[in-house]
């Protein structure tokens, strides 16, 4: 006889709820919008629930969730309605001095700028690895790359980024 054990409601929420800023920080990557990647945290946590009696048979249940987002985001952005999605840049704050904080803040607001022109492999790379700081190994479950593959789109990620910074910060001047 086959005894089917249907996750709990407590050990759903252990088992996710550490990993949700990540969720909502790589939605919000993908999206723009805060309210857009609140959405799509939701309906991943709603998917996951559903599935939560399979939830035990993955192996790496965080991995499979970020995939799950990054999936979700992008049909998205590719449906209908990507036309109305707001564009939001989010604010960081890294200092008590007013000046410092928004020299500090154009210099986030410029990285995130060149990231949104990569192309999607490297711009989803670099957000993994360098926002979420996930293992190159986790990286390779989420996307279907092979390590060598993130490190080289990871690679020409930074320096594209690292050439459009000079560019901006020495006023063309080479």
């Amino acid at each position: 006889m086959l005894e089917l054990t249907i996750m709990k409601q407590s050990e759903f929420l252990t088992t996710v709820l550490p990993f949700k800023d990540k969720l909502y920080r790589l939605a919000k990557r993908l999206l723009v919008s805060s309210e857009e990647a609140e959405d799509a945290v939701q309906e991943v946590f709603l998917k996951l629930w559903k599935g939560r009696d399979r939830m035990e048979t993955y192996k790496n249940p965080e991995a499979f969730a970020m995939t799950m987002t990054k999936n979700y985001c992008l049909d998205r952005l590719k449906s209908k309605q990507a036309s109305n999605l707001k564009i939001v840049h989010s604010n960081y704050q890294h200092s008590d001095n007013l000046q410092r904080k928004v020299e500090l803040q154009d210099g986030v607001d410029l990285v995130f700028q060149i990231m949104d022109q990569l192309p999607e492999k490297q711009r989803m790379v670099l957000q993994l690895r360098d926002v979420e700081q996930f293992e190159f190994y986790e990286i390779s479950e989420m996307l279907d790359l092979n390590e060598t593959a993130i490190r080289v789109n990871l690679s020409r990620a930074r320096k594209t980024i690292r050439e459009e910074l000079i560019k901006k910060y020495n006023y063309g001047i080479s």
